[in-house]
């Protein structure tokens, strides 16, 4: 038997990757509900190859009967209409930022910590991490498990996906406009992003971090270990799709760079192309579309005790988002709701 799903969120880059994810794994569903905002009612969504759904407007949608929402729709949105869900019984597997530290909702990623789903008796909600966190720390898992991590500090190179259709939109027009000579003025980010690099994602906290960098702390900290400490500088780049990241990690026991990349090879969710040679490795371009997450560049940091540095991409659409939901929803109904 299939399960009544809803993507909430449904004409959003992510909302539309979900529903195409769903499809090319073969989610086992009885019917998919597309919902977004008023103003969206009546759009039209793909679903799979052949298949249209009509959107429906979300602040009137009964989810009595829907088995399992995925939601994106922005954190105020999600804050009003996931509990709203998970009150008429509704599992909700929540792709914004408002619910990732409540302690009465699980954080998952399940290459990582599959076991915290049990935890969605507590709300009705499962949070989706951020896409530069997801994507780290499937990468640091394996690593934890050979030595234990320490520290980590990571450099982010973020596509301007990760802020939505408006972010792409600025860079095509202001790159278009540098070649025309049609300057165009930044609306979505602070300072233009073509051919340009931006130090910022999200606002300002007090301690001068930005939020997305306290995001990758804390959220790694409740998905992989509170003992680890991290210290993360987030940036924004002029690519489209596909986050990239310098990690560097500081072991509490020796780890050499051929255990690591044995242990890197063997994990799920990892692919590893390392060749010493122009060209061996992977850049964000060569992962859109794809669900791994690519590590290259994997060397001793010579520079401290039991020290490794490496290079990760992966599609930030795709396993940072809609990807990493499906996965938890399809072990959701694996182990929690089998019919």
């Amino acid at each position: 038997m299939g399960y009544k799903v809803a993507v909430i969120g449904a004409t959003g880059n992510v909302g539309r990757e979900i529903l195409q994810t769903l499809a090319e794994r073969n989610f086992p569903v009885s019917e998919v509900v597309a919902l977004a905002s008023a103003r969206s009612v009546g759009k039209e969504v793909s679903f799979g190859e052949d298949k249209i759904l009509k959107v429906k407007d979300l602040e009137t949608y009964d989810f009595k009967g829907t088995d399992i929402a995925l939601s994106s729709p922005g954190a105020k949105v999600s804050s009003i209409h996931s509990p709203r869900a998970a009150a008429a019984g509704c599992i909700v597997i929540d792709n914004t930022s408002h619910f990732r530290m409540d302690p009465n909702v699980p954080l998952v990623v399940p290459e990582v910590n599959p076991e915290a789903i049990a935890e969605y008796t507590k709300s009705g909600i499962i949070a989706n991490p951020n896409c530069s966190t997801i994507q780290m720390v499937v990468a640091l898992k394996p690593l934890h498990t050979l030595g234990k991590i320490k520290r980590v500090v990571v450099s982010t190179y973020q596509s301007v996906s990760g802020a939505g259709k408006e972010g792409m939109d600025e860079l095509f027009e202001q790159t278009r406009g540098v070649f025309v000579n049609d300057a165009r003025d930044p609306q979505k980010f602070p300072k233009p992003i073509a051919f340009n690099l931006i130090p910022q994602i999200d606002v300002f906290m007090e301690d001068g971090s930005t939020k997305e960098e306290w995001k990758m702390t804390v959220e790694t900290k409740k998905i992989l270990d509170s003992t680890i400490d991290v210290h993360a500088t987030c940036v924004r780049v002029p690519v489209f799709v596909g986050h990239s990241e310098c990690v560097n990690v500081e072991f509490e026991n020796p780890v050499s760079v051929e255990a690591a990349t044995r242990a890197l090879s063997k994990a799920p969710g990892v692919i590893v192309v390392d060749k010493h040679e122009p060209g061996g490795y992977v850049t964000p371009v060569e992962c859109v579309g794809e669900d791994a997450v690519y590590v290259s560049r994997i060397r001793k940091d010579p520079t401290i005790a039991n020290g490794l540095s490496f290079w990760c991409v992966s599609d930030n659409l795709r396993k940072g988002a809609a990807l990493n939901a499906v996965q938890i929803a399809e072990v959701l109904i694996k182990d929690y709701l089998k019919k």
